[in-house]
């Protein structure tokens, strides 16, 4: 039996640690907040509450498997209920495209968009198959050694082509562009640093639909919470690590202000440029800001909305309405990303959306406020070209006897990324 310490008490330090639990090592989870759960958690104002982070995961085999893999299975505990609309997508020119999960579903709504860009969507969707299979295998879901490379994973990691690229080569139509773009434009990427490869996200999606859990995201961090207890795992909350402690070329503790806590391995699920002992080999790396947010609660029903509605334009807005609100009430939450140079509920007017009569519950964050709150970034490491994808770290680090898991040891932000990555670690681990 290992004794380890997991870093950071958000979903990819929750994973990790129910899966070492259930391995057989004596677990220990250190969280610098008072709650766990990270971007997991719930905000609430005046009776209103809204997820803190996000709204729904892609590839709910990744959630079930961690359930699983740590003692009962999810469906005992928590009901995941598939979205029967991913989102809507409302474009400048007045046009807009409703995008469900499935090839023939998303094939109609863009030729409704236009004729034939159906066929056009598909098609492109379906060429990253291939690179599904070859991520999923040799990136995502076995350890890897980044100077060992199968050939064919290599090939994609190694590509000069960009995603901006691909698209602007595979689509006439600028709104297929934005669609296809989105998910790395809402996480604050530039498209012209995002690899081509990373479009495996539209397969993903399209293939296996988008999924949330019935009462909200925060009640998967609950119930990881009391799966820490079944497993055995002891919770220290309110104390931040502000080192891993490193003798004789390999990790034996870590360090809080209270003293040293011993381990004999180190899990980081948390941004590693926190630690002095990793902050060296992520120097190169910069992490992706997130967005403007708002959430707000009406005194009335929402207008007639998707679970997610983009509103492409500059500023880009993004709105969610997965919140829990009072009887006869609404709760909305609001992304911003752009020149945003109005307030936000202004912004969203101009899109002939007003709540701003109706609001009696406001809570407003920052990026900086987000950072602060969370310790890090939750969306990762921002997308610098080819050789981002060798600059993060996990699940393994040049340090002996430390691991790294979470948005930052993965190639995108998620639930889906950072659960495998939590699975990755507790591969490398082993059992006890």
């Amino acid at each position: 039996m290992a004794r380890v310490v997991v870093i950071g008490g958000g979903f990819g330090g929750l994973a990790s640690a129910v899966r070492l639990g259930k391995l057989g090592h004596d677990v220990t989870l250190v969280e610098r907040s008072p709650e766990l759960g990270g971007a997991l958690s719930e905000v609430s104002a005046d009776g209103f509450s809204w997820d803190a982070g996000p709204t729904y995961t892609l590839l709910p085999a990744v959630v079930r498997d961690l359930f699983r893999k740590s003692g009962r299975p999810l469906e005992r505990e928590l009901d995941l209920v598939e979205l029967d609309l991913v989102r809507e997508h409302r474009f400048e020119d007045g046009t807009a495209v409703r995008l469900t999960s499935g090839r023939a579903p998303q094939l109609r709504a863009f030729d409704e968009l236009g004729p034939g860009l159906g066929q056009r969507w598909v098609d492109h969707v379906a060429s990253y198959g291939e690179d599904w299979d070859v991520v999923r295998r040799g990136y995502l879901e076995n350890p890897w050694d980044r100077d060992h490379l199968p050939r064919e994973l290599a090939a994609r990691l190694d590509s000069r082509e960009s995603l901006a690229k691909r698209l602007k080569r595979t689509f006439k139509d600028e709104r297929l562009r934005m669609v296809a773009g989105h998910p790395f434009v809402a996480e604050g990427h530039d498209l012209r640093n995002v690899p081509a490869w990373m479009g495996i996200s539209a397969y993903v999606e399209q293939r296996f639909g988008a999924w949330t859990i019935d009462g909200g995201m925060s009640r998967l961090a609950a119930a990881l919470t009391t799966r820490l207890g079944t497993r055995g795992v002891t919770t220290i909350v309110a104390t931040e690590v502000t080192d891993i402690v490193v003798r004789e070329g390999r990790a034996v503790a870590v360090q809080t202000p209270g003293g040293e806590i011993d381990a004999d391995a180190v899990v980081c699920a948390i941004d590693p440029r926190r630690l002095p002992a990793l902050a060296s080999y992520v120097a190169r790396s910069m992490p992706a800001i997130p967005p403007v947010v708002v959430h707000v609660g009406l005194d009335e029903q929402a207008p007639d909305l998707p679970h997610e509605l983009v509103l492409h334009g500059d500023p880009m807005l993004v709105v969610r309405t997965g919140g829990r609100a009072p009887a006869g009430g609404a709760a909305l939450t609001i992304h911003g990303r752009g020149r945003l140079s109005e307030d936000v509920l202004r912004a969203l007017a101009r899109h002939r959306i007003d709540v701003r009569p109706h609001v009696v519950a406001r809570v407003d964050r920052s990026p900086r406020d987000l950072v602060e709150r969370w310790g890090g970034s939750p969306l990762g490491v921002l997308w610098e070209g080819r050789q981002t994808v060798r600059r993060r770290l996990g699940p393994t680090t040049p340090v002996p006897g430390v691991y790294a898991a979470g948005a930052h040891a993965t190639p995108g932000s998620g639930l889906p990324f950072v659960g495998l990555s939590a699975a990755l670690v507790a591969a490398a681990i082993g059992p006890a």
